[in-house]
């Protein structure tokens, strides 16, 4: 059971949760054209396009034939977090009178592939960047949603702006206590333990791992950082650094039996230290607040990871709230109501 916001969705009338119910107000697929292709998903193709009526810039997701209750829940998610912090807007939603394909319509973010842009990043921006996921995190979370597919793709940033969005909510789901989930989600390289280890009883904590491992990976410039070649390998190569004790502590303690085929893969592996891991290219990120930050973070068991609330109140994050703090006084807005 979740740590926090375990009862959200029960506080909720029906409406807010059951997205098969959810009624599309379609808008006017006329009001958009497409200008060119940014990106393409297992569920969609992404395009460029601007709104013919205002001239603006917007993202264009075209669905590929999906179920459409998948649709609606990504639909009534969008809904459901409208105005969030750093939640990509979900501006309209349109559909080919012919082919009957439903696009999502959102902000344009004039993003930089990560590839490039995490290079370029000092100390400070690392810790910025990941306090604005953390916001978007919380509100989700908040608001009974986990997303489970978080990963770099999936965080827009215009760095000129230094703004950052939290895109891509196809897989995201309504968090229910007691309610067992496909494993299936998140992005190999992001997916906590306990998916690879069939625990269907998972809760907002995955986002959290999937969060420590995007971290682990900007501050140890290790890109991904836990990097396996299938779900079972990917579990190996975790158990490589968390230890093989503390796995097996994990299973036991929630009653998991692994599938036989990690007996012959999982051998006997020692939890390593985090800073085995520090070198001369990656040391200006590294500190102990950062240490501190990612082993609270990358634990096998997810009641015992940091929840998004606890994570903005670190002490790696000092400086962004007090640089907030600071930009709040210069503005003349009392910090004290």
């Amino acid at each position: 059971m979740a740590r926090v916001y375990a009862d959200v969705n029960q506080q909720m009338p029906k409406s807010y949760w059951d997205y098969d119910s959810v009624n599309i107000s379609w808008g006017v697929l006329e009001n958009y054209e497409v200008v060119r292709k940014i990106g393409r998903g297992k569920y969609s193709e992404v395009f460029e396009g601007i709104n013919v009526v205002n001239y603006q810039k917007c993202v264009i997701k075209v669905l590929k034939p999906v179920k459409k209750k998948k649709i609606k829940r990504e639909i009534k998610i969008l809904q459901n977090l409208s105005g969030g912090p750093n939640v990509i807007p979900l501006l309209d939603v349109v559909r080919d009178s012919q082919s009957k394909t439903p696009s999502l319509v959102f902000e344009y973010v004039n993003n930089t592939d990560f590839r490039t842009l995490y290079p370029r990043f000092v100390d400070y921006d690392v810790r910025y960047y990941i306090f604005e996921l953390l916001k978007a995190l919380d509100f989700c979370h908040s608001k009974g949603i986990m997303h489970r597919d978080v990963k770099p793709h999936n965080v827009m940033i215009d760095h000129e702006r230094r703004k950052l969005r939290l895109i891509d909510w196809g897989l995201a789901e309504f968090y229910h206590q007691g309610m067992e989930y496909n494993v299936r989600v998140a992005s190999r390289y992001f997916k906590g333990p306990e998916l690879l280890v069939d625990f269907q009883e998972y809760d907002y904590s995955l986002d959290m791992w999937s969060l420590g491992a995007m971290f682990a990976s900007m501050i140890f410039r290790k890109e991904p950082f836990f990097h396996g070649n299938s779900n079972s390998d990917q579990l190996v190569k975790i158990a490589k650094v968390l230890g093989t004790d503390e796995l097996f502590e994990y299973l036991d303690k929630y009653d998991i039996e692994l599938d036989p085929q990690y007996d012959e893969i999982l051998s006997r592996f020692p939890k390593k230290s985090w800073h085995s891991f520090v070198n001369a290219e990656n040391q200006r990120f590294v500190s102990p607040e950062a240490i501190d930050f990612l082993d609270k973070l990358l634990r096998y068991d997810h009641a015992d990871r940091l929840t998004a609330q606890e994570a903005m109140a670190h002490p790696y994050f000092a400086p962004v709230r007090a640089a907030a703090a600071q930009a709040l006084q210069n503005s003349g807005t009392p910090t004290h109501p």
